[in-house]
C-alpha cells in the first residue's frame, strides 16, 4: 500500500496540482489585498465613505458601532458587508482567470495556425533530384 501511495503522490499530475493549490493560495492573498486596499476604498468614497466590511445587521436587536464590538459582545450578526467584499473578490479572481485562459487559448490557436515547417529532404533525395535535373537538361540523342 505504501508503494501505491508513493506512485500516486509522485505522479506528475499530483505534483502539478499541489503547485497549483499553493500558487492559488498565494494568489488569493493578493486578491484579498487588491479588494480590501485598492478596490473598496474608492467604492467607499463613491458611496459616501461606507465601509462595506463593517456593514452588518445585529440579530439580537442591540446596536453596535462596529462589527468588532458586536463580535466581542458575542452578538449574532448577519455580515452582508463582508459578503459583498468576498463577492467582489470572487469576481476579480474569475475575471483574471478568464483573461489568463483566454490568452492561453489565443496562443494555442496561433500555434495551430502556424504549421510546422516541412523538414528539408534527405541528402539522398537531393542527390537524386540533381541527377534527374541534369538528365532533363541533357540534349536528347536524335
Amino acid at each position: 500500500m505504501l508503494k501505491e501511495f508513493k506512485e500516486f503522490a509522485l505522479r506528475g499530475n499530483v505534483v502539478d496540482m499541489a503547485v497549483g493549490i499553493i500558487i492559488g493560495a498565494a494568489f488569493s492573498t493578493i486578491v484579498k489585498s487588491l479588494v480590501d486596499d485598492i478596490v473598496m476604498p474608492p467604492v467607499g468614497v463613491i458611496t459616501g465613505g461606507v465601509d462595506f466590511s463593517n456593514m452588518f445587521i445585529s440579530l439580537n436587536g442591540a446596536h453596535y458601532d462596529s462589527l468588532a464590538q458586536a463580535r466581542q459582545a458575542g452578538a449574532p450578526t448577519m455580515n452582508f458587508g463582508l459578503f459583498l467584499n468576498n463577492l467582489i473578490s470572487f469576481l476579480i479572481v474569475a475575471f483574471v482567470l478568464f483573461m489568463a485562459v483566454k490568452a492561453m487559448n489565443q496562443l494555442r490557436r496561433k500555434q495551430e495556425e502556424d504549421p510546422a515547417a516541412e523538414p528539408p529532404p534527405a541528402r539522398e533525395v537531393q542527390l537524386l533530384e540533381e541527377i534527374r535535373d541534369a538528365l532533363l537538361k541533357r540534349p536528347s540523342p536524335e
